[in-house]
């Protein structure tokens, strides 16, 4: 018996009102928007209360569903305009929001009844992240981009939530919502929608690609029919940035390719490549063919061999409309319009008895027929004159645009006079505030005895553990494939004396607790306010290491709150975790196992590369935060709960590190400081 075809959701970006109209003319089935605050594409033109309220409304009377990103992290101040703006959308008649700050995705959950999306910056790529996702109450997530064919396979069986999947457009190097790069290096926090993509530049490199981060865009048009057998929901492409003549030509071949269940032939990729890509496309994550062939940049042959895209001016696509009018003397005109999803009747002026020329019915046709500008082209039209009758012409007009208004018109939710109070900051439960300092060690062999008696807790890579300390940190990055192996991992790490994890993910949480170990947050979770300090407190995190982005005072805010939570007061902080090693492209593999690989930029600054569980990389920092001779100051804002990172220094300088928080001592080198 043949497999059903699954018809999954076709998901298009619009940056702009002009690109949400080509988005539907190329046959989206739902389209992607931001608003003018809180979405990742913050620099695209994006939309205003009333342009979404219009985009919204001409969206469903093609059937099109709209989603509106609210997809970065929050403040705690922000928080309020945050909620101001969630309610905008969703009185606006948004069909979901995708939403990225799990704070803000708790608000938004106890004050309206409108579906939540988990952005791709939640870095969600486990099925164990879903189900707690959806304990959050969400509906559905967005798969990381770096997962695997089979990890999309087992994730899609095993989800309780709908996935969303990126199948065409830009990729990141760095897992999404994992980058600061660009935040700590250039002061544009890509999590806040202001990416510099400081992966686009060119980097010196001894093997000659200048490039060494930056990738070609991903397209998995030739395995259409296996992404549809396996049950996703919606397949996304990328590009709230691109013009509308790419969102209109990119999502027309999409749509065919859906329609007619079939992987894109040569012409198609080829055409494909022709509207946009930088140096071809890849693949390389989906078969886990991860290598150099997927490195690229948008070259001048590139815009050489692109095809001049037909300027798109408006919609042409129309949809069918069955008219049936009643014109009878004494009594109000009537006009049922039906365009087979909808059916409305509407009534206008009363007909009188003809004195002179009386109305005909071809008349009537001819000017119910003048759809103009709608979206609709007339399928059927019945209509019924009374003998000598008559009514001006303008108000028959009136009646056809009557009708379209009602049939176009979105009755706003029930609850329109939405009552959405301002959050206010509530500590957590009952817990004693954190003390002392941990730390985590990239490699073990160099902690020195003295940081046992400084540090609380030592944390060293789950897959380096030998016992010597507590405290295991768990990979950035466990797909459902590797789960297995981390399982066994843990359990020999317990074995060995292992108490405590150091978890970065939402679905690394069960691992960490089957293992019988005490589950603390580190500063991958993104904390940026304190309710989503809150909302993971209540998953049972001991304590939370705050966002390196936050500043003193929004620490404060957040410790007041929770007082579990940690700054990070010493180390370099990790800019990027890449499912492809860097390693190779600048140097070898032993280099970053030996915490010696370095990316060079243009100005000679130097970022080490670090190999980390499955051959991925971590780039960190090209200075530490520090904060020794800053005491005062850290009282001053509340914060006496520190974590240390220690990646490159030798055992020898994390000795004088130590010394010198306890000395309170000035750095003799360059740092970067809390401000």
């Amino acid at each position: 018996m043949a497999q059903k075809h699954n018809i999954p959701e076709l998901l298009c970006p619009a940056g702009s009102p002009l690109a949400f109209k080509a988005a539907i003319e190329g046959g989206a089935d739902a389209i992607y928007v931001g608003g003018t605050a809180f979405n990742a594409r913050i620099n695209a033109k994006n939309f205003t209360t009333e342009q979404l309220r219009e985009a919204i409304k001409l969206a469903h009377s093609y059937g099109v569903k709209v989603y509106v990103a609210a997809n970065t992290l929050i403040y705690d101040r922000e928080l309020p305009d945050m909620l101001r703006a969630a309610e905008d959308a969703y009185l606006c008649g948004a069909d979901a929001l995708i939403v990225a700050d799990l704070g803000a995705a708790k608000l938004i959950r106890e004050r309206m009844p409108i579906p939540l999306h988990a952005s791709t910056q939640v870095s969600g790529h486990s099925a164990d992240a879903a189900k707690r996702l959806a304990e959050l109450g969400f509906s559905r997530m967005v798969c990381a981009r770096e997962m695997s064919r089979d990890d999309l396979a087992e994730f899609v069986k095993n989800s309780p939530i709908e996935a969303e999947v990126f199948v065409h457009g830009a990729l990141c190097v760095c897992h999404s919502g994992q980058c600061l790069f660009s935040s700590l290096v250039g002061g544009r926090s890509g999590n806040r929608g202001e990416c510099a993509q400081p992966c686009r530049l060119p980097f010196q490199n001894p093997k000659g690609n200048g490039y060494p981060l930056s990738l070609k865009d991903l397209s998995l048009a030739a395995y259409v029919p296996e992404l549809c057998r396996m049950g996703i929901a919606s397949f996304k492409i990328e590009g709230r940035m691109k013009s509308p003549e790419y969102v209109r030509d990119v999502a027309r071949i999409w749509r065919r390719l859906i329609d007619e269940n079939r992987g894109a032939d040569k012409k198609e990729l080829s055409e494909l490549a022709e509207i946009f890509s930088r140096g071809g496309f890849t693949d390389g994550y989906y078969l886990k063919n991860i290598n150099s062939k997927m490195l690229g940049v948008r070259s001048e042959t590139d815009k050489k061999n692109s095809r001049t895209l037909v300027l798109f001016e408006k919609i042409t696509r129309k949809l069918p409309l069955s008219l049936s009018a009643r014109l009878t003397l004494g009594e109000p005109m009537m006009l049922t319009a039906d365009n087979g999803k909808r059916c409305v009747t509407v009534s206008g002026a009363i007909p009188e008895e003809a004195h002179t020329a009386p109305l005909t019915e071809d008349a009537v046709r001819k000017n119910l027929s003048r759809l103009g500008n709608t979206p609709f082209e007339l399928k059927e039209l019945n209509v019924s004159v009374g003998e000598n009758i008559m009514v001006p012409l303008s108000a028959i007009n009136a009646l056809r645009r009557s009708a379209i208004d009602a049939i176009l018109h979105e009755e706003l939710p029930l609850n329109e006079q939405l009552y959405v109070p301002e959050p206010k900051i509530k500590a957590t439960a009952q817990k004693p505030r954190a003390k002392g300092n941990t730390a985590v060690f990239y490699f073990p062999e160099r902690i020195p005895t003295e940081a046992h008696e400084f540090f609380d807790t030592l944390y060293v890579p789950l897959e380096k553990y030998n016992g010597e300390t507590t405290g295991v940190a768990l990979p950035p990055v466990i797909f459902d494939s590797e789960r297995e192996t981390i399982k066994n991992l843990l359990k020999k790490a317990r074995a060995l004396g292992a108490t405590d994890a150091l978890v970065g993910n939402l679905g690394h949480i069960s691992l960490a607790t089957e293992a019988g170990l005490a589950v603390r947050g580190d500063l991958r979770l993104n904390i940026t306010n304190s309710e989503t300090a809150a909302e993971l407190d209540r998953h049972g995190f001991f304590d939370l290491i705050l966002s390196p982005e936050l500043t003193l005072a929004q620490m404060r805010d957040i410790i007041r709150a929770c007082p579990t939570a940690r700054t990070v007061l010493y180390g370099r902080a990790p800019l990027m975790i890449t499912e492809k090693c860097v390693g190779k492209e600048i140097g070898d593999c032993q280099s970053c196992e030996d915490g010696k690989g370095f990316l060079v930029d243009r100005r000679g600054v130097r970022f080490p590369v670090l190999r980390c569980f499955e051959h991925r990389s971590i780039i960190v920092n090209s200075i530490p935060h520090y904060m020794a001779d800053r005491q005062a100051e850290l009282e001053r804002f509340g914060i006496s709960a520190g974590h240390f990172i220690f990646t490159t220094e030798s055992r020898e300088e994390i000795k004088k590190v130590i010394a010198a928080y306890k000395n309170f001592s000035p750095a003799d080198f360059d740092v970067r400081r809390i401000k």
